[in-house]
């Protein structure tokens, strides 16, 4: 029997019309909407479904978005193929996702962990327009070559590598400057692509500061309980299940490189042969087959 691995996608993975029909026919993916709204204060699934694109792309729009839309595809899949759910063995989730992995796995309840996310987007959104930063995808370098870059531009201003997503794709956060001068030297180089990402600012670097406090202090009062499947953890490609180290890894997140390859990997080391992508989009697909070409993986959009 097949051992089985959900993973959970991150901030990027939305698009402007997610989650309206599985709502339309999954009961329970609406309900999920309509407590998000109480919580939120808006109607999160209208947006969701007519945008605009603008206002669903704000970090502290996107980031709920996602948790809840991923948990919508979780009660699709509970309807269509309840086995799979319950064979589910381990979780991971890219940056955002992990968040969604926990709630999924009975770490934190739906409604602490949208509480959480809230305060979370609504924090790096404000830290990210303390400082102009950006990000951007940098494919076909290798990690020695591009970081050989970052060193030579050290005098544009602060950047580095935030996300290790596979083989080949290295994301560079930092401030405009310098993430715009990297990725020149980086197509001069060779890079076969680079990709600017939809995202309001550094994420994964030191210019997200202003925001631990203030996440800190939104996890320290959310109920934490040890995991009842293995989360792979973004900051150090590791299960944890006390909920004190839980609550320490989600901080340093935020700050930290996402370890999305070594946590990929872990997960393979531990035999996972089935994974699971729930939420919209397919781009953790797309990465695992550069990470293992030959690997069974199934997307349940929304």
């Amino acid at each position: 029997m097949a051992k089985v691995a959900f993973l959970f996608p991150g901030q990027g993975a939305q698009s402007v019309g997610m989650a309206g029909e599985v709502c339309q026919n999954v009961p329970a993916a609406k309900e999920l909407f309509d407590r998000a709204a109480e919580i939120l204060g808006y109607d999160l699934l209208d947006i969701c479904v007519h945008g605009p694109a603008e206002k669903l792309n704000a970090t502290d729009v996107s980031q709920p978005a996602l948790f809840v839309a991923s948990l919508a595809a979780v009660e699709k899949l509970r309807v269509e193929d309840p086995a799979l759910i319950d064979a589910c063995s381990a979780a991971a989730g890219l940056s955002l996702g992990e968040y969604t992995a926990l709630s999924f796995a009975g770490a934190i309840s739906f409604e602490d962990g949208l509480r959480v996310v809230k305060t979370r987007g609504e924090a790096m959104q404000a830290a990210a327009q303390a400082t102009p930063s950006s990000m951007a995808s940098v494919i076909g370098l290798d990690q020695d070559s591009l970081q050989a870059i970052i060193r030579e531009s050290t005098g544009v201003g602060y950047a580095r590598i935030s996300n290790y997503l596979c083989p080949g794709n290295l994301v560079v956060s930092g401030v405009r400057e310098a993430v715009a001068e990297i990725c020149r030297q980086a197509e001069a180089a060779g890079a076969m692509q680079i990709v600017p990402l939809a995202v309001a600012g550094a994420f994964h670097t030191e210019l997200m500061k202003p925001a631990e406090p203030l996440l800190a202090q939104a996890l320290a009062i959310a109920t934490i309980h040890p995991p009842r499947i293995p989360v792979i953890s973004n900051v150090d490609a590791k299960p944890h299940f006390d909920p004190d180290e839980i609550r320490d890894v989600l901080v340093k997140q935020v700050l930290g490189e996402v370890l999305w390859e070594d946590s990929i990997r872990h997960l393979l080391a531990e035999g996972v042969d089935k994974f699971v992508e729930l939420g919209p989009g397919r781009v953790l697909a797309g990465l695992l087959r550069r990470i293992q070409r030959r690997t069974d993986i199934t997307s349940v959009q929304v």
